[in-house]
């Protein structure tokens, strides 16, 4: 319900953006100009998706001098076949999968310095991998205890809260505090329709707090997940559009061109992801493209209920 909620605050803060763009809404350019004064704030599920969506622009914000920040809201400890790799062994158990999210986090580290992120600006939370979705249902007040790692409570030393349970209202609580340390002026976040339930769910938990501080108007949308082979081709096609994916294809998206400079930027970070690169190259890659993609809008509009008459409400001339 709250989802509709903040599509009517939405339509209100920004008047003049349609909320349904029909078929095959036509790309408009985003003429993002940041300044000192601009505090951007990446809200990324997993190690990785910091650089998928939006290392160019990343690149762009602080070389006008914006302020940057990246939260990474879990380590990407679920990977079962990914710690296999990094394991090399075919059962890497709960003790492998653990491994696998510190050496992810430590991969992120590596990619936030590629793009030029100062330490002091990155947030690790270290909620589970694949139970964001849980947490914002079920398990919002009631621990979650993840089954790949078996912990049900967050175990980095390092992170904006250690030991702190597997509760939404914890995950929710954390995210304030990264957004009233940051301040943002600019929030990139996963969309609603973003396939991956992590995803969604993190983008859902920010458009809630957001909504509450009137702020929705802050907010750009991206998707990584956007369907079967999106995007495509897979592999490195730097000379390539990166095309809206079918499950949003209808949302008003803009595009943001990238310099050859920001491209190979993007590039480096994507790469600093070894153990993902190891397993999900080309996919990753495929993101290495003449443009970023965000939108204002999280979803497509409900279609209005139609109103009953006694001619249509297939009650009134019923037969006895």
């Amino acid at each position: 319900m709250w989802r509709i909620a903040a599509l009517i605050a939405l339509s209100a803060v920004l008047p003049g953006l349609s909320l349904g763009a029909g078929p095959r809404a036509a790309l408009q350019t985003a003429n993002f100009s940041f300044s000192k004064n601009d505090s951007i704030l990446v809200v990324s599920p997993h190690p990785d998706d910091e650089s998928l969506c939006c290392a160019g622009l990343i690149r762009r914000a602080l070389a006008q001098g914006a302020r940057v920040s990246v939260v990474w809201v879990t380590d990407g400890d679920a990977f079962e076949l990914d710690a296999r790799l990094v394991e090399k062994r075919l059962r890497p158990g709960l003790l492998g999968l653990r491994k696998l999210g510190e050496q992810r986090v430590g991969e992120a580290m590596a990619a936030a310095e590629q793009l030029g992120i100062p330490p002091a600006n990155r947030f690790v939370l270290g909620y589970p991998d694949r139970g964001l979705q849980r947490l914002m249902l079920d398990h919002f007040f009631v621990p979650f205890r993840s089954r790949y790692t078996g912990e049900s409570s967050v175990a980095f030393a390092t992170a904006v809260t250690p030991n702190a349970p597997y509760e939404g209202r914890a995950l929710d609580a954390d995210l304030r505090k990264v957004i009233a340390l940051t301040a943002p002026t600019h929030v990139f976040v996963a969309s609603p329709l973003d396939a991956h339930p992590d995803h969604s769910a993190s983008g859902e938990f920010v458009m809630r707090i957001l909504g509450e501080r009137n702020q929705l108007d802050r907010i750009y949308y991206w998707i990584i997940h956007g369907g079967f082979d999106w995007p495509r081709p897979r592999g490195l096609h730097r000379q390539n559009d990166l095309l809206p994916p079918e499950r949003a294809r209808d949302l008003p998206w803009l595009r943001f061109e990238l310099t050859d400079a920001e491209q190979d930027t993007k590039l480096a970070a994507l790469t600093a992801h070894r153990s993902q690169m190891e397993i999900m190259k080309p996919f990753l890659r495929a993101f290495v493209r003449r443009n970023e993609l965000f939108s204002r809008v999280p979803l497509e509009p409900e279609a209005p209920v139609p109103m009953l008459t006694p001619e249509t409400d297939g009650v009134s001339e019923a037969p006895n």
